[in-house]
């Protein structure tokens, strides 16, 4: 551990940090399906996606080489560039967070770092290739999938438990669904813990104490783990609120085959190295569950929202690294500007945060709910656009259940 500077010390820990908000950012992804279906309750859940989450950070390295190795040239990169990335990262995870919206932190890191790398060492040192093929198509690609495979699972779960005991296969699916939810805090742990890894990797190797094109050592393993894990038994309750009520009402049926599409998707492509969203994956396999009952709802005004922090999430977090690089870049006072700017800013969305608490005890309540589209029952799977009146939610078929508000 030759020449820790105290910069790299500050950058290990704002990287730990940024792990720690991705932690209670990501944990709907895990687990809001299994919360808003009563197959756990909510404190053992995050309970059980931490202590998976932290076994999941040692299965695999391929994705945190990608981001130390592969995104942007190690030789071009200062421990402050590094920084800046972090504190774009981290302020958009906190403000997506404080509005209840699931958006990408595995982007947010990316954006930063891309923005950061940009200002300080121009396009050359930004790998587009990389960029394109292990971060761009799979961020398309990975809901899209997912959303179809837990349509087609759902169906097939319904068509073919149509002679089950109601309760009895009801029972059976919850069973499955905390597996199932176990599996993507498996591989929530595998991919998003690495991208932390990765950077504190790049960071040592920018700072003299790591040889370039070196694996994360074990420290860097652990310590991830640990942050990502802690940060999920925080459990962030508003996006939980957001993916397990806002943006379809589930069965067990459903939450069992939108969390075993998910845990797949997720799996395959931590195996392959790509920098996937898990909350890109989630969050399609959870409305891909919602069309695929029939009677079932997708509220596309919450999902609109979220595809608009989707498509912001590089962008917004590249500027704010872009412009915290430039600072930093005016030397120590440079950096100690920036440090109590995030600090500051980190404390002002918490205490926003505290006018409207949201955590375990309420976040399966829900409020208003807007426009809704809705598959009818009928043989020919017509769409139909509902629009209700402002306090309630209805639905043309009435088999379906009370659609729950947001």
């Amino acid at each position: 551990m030759e020449n820790f500077s105290l910069i790299l010390a500050i950058v290990v820990i704002t990287a730990l940090a940024f792990d720690f908000t991705n932690g209670f950012h990501d944990t709907a992804n895990a687990m809001a399906t299994t919360i808003s279906t009563g197959a756990l309750r909510p404190k053992v859940a995050v309970a059980m996606s931490a202590a998976l989450n932290l076994v999941g950070a040692f299965l695999s390295v391929e994705v945190a080489n990608t981001i130390s190795k592969g995104l942007v040239d190690e030789s071009g990169i200062r421990p402050e560039v590094i920084f800046a990335a972090l504190v774009g990262a981290i302020l958009w995870n906190l403000l997506t967070w404080l509005v209840g919206l699931p958006s990408s932190s595995s982007h947010a890191l990316m954006g930063g770092l891309i923005g950061a790398t940009l200002a300080s060492a121009g396009s050359g040192a930004v790998h587009g290739d990389v960029l394109v093929t292990k971060v761009l198509i799979p961020a398309v690609a990975a809901p899209i999938v997912a959303g179809l495979a837990a349509m087609l699972a759902t169906r097939l779960s319904y068509t073919l438990g149509k002679k089950a005991e109601g309760k009895a296969a009801e029972k059976s699916y919850r069973f499955g669904q905390i597996a199932s939810a176990g599996l993507v805090s498996l591989a929530h742990g595998t991919n998003d813990a690495q991208k932390t890894m990765g950077i504190i990797t790049l960071a040592l190797v920018a700072g003299g104490s790591l040889a370039p094109d070196s694996d994360p050592p074990t420290w860097v393993i652990l310590s991830a783990g640990v942050a990502i894990a802690l940060g999920t038994y925080l459990g962030g309750w508003r996006i939980i609120r957001t993916m397990g009520k806002g943006l379809t009402d589930l069965r067990p049926q459903q939450g069992f085959a939108a969390q075993t599409s998910a845990a797949t998707v997720i799996l395959a492509s931590s195996h392959l190295g790509f920098s996937l969203s898990t909350t890109h994956a989630v969050s399609g396999s959870v409305m891909g569950a919602g069309l695929g009952r029939k009677g079932g709802v997708v509220r596309w005004s919450t999902a609109t929202r979220m595809f608009v922090a989707w498509g912001l999430t590089l962008p917004a977090a590249g500027l704010v690294g872009a412009l915290a690089e430039s600072v930093t870049d005016l030397g120590d006072w440079g950096t100690a500007a920036v440090a109590v700017f995030l600090v500051g800013s980190s404390a002002a969305i918490w205490k926003i945060s505290r006018r409207e608490v949201v955590d375990h005890n309420n976040v399966n309540d829900t409020d208003d709910t807007a426009d809704v589209v809705s598959d009818s029952d009928s043989d020919a799977g017509d769409i139909k656009v509902v629009i209700p009146a402002p306090a309630t939610v209805a639905t043309t078929d009435p088999a379906a259940p009370p659609a729950a508000t947001v």
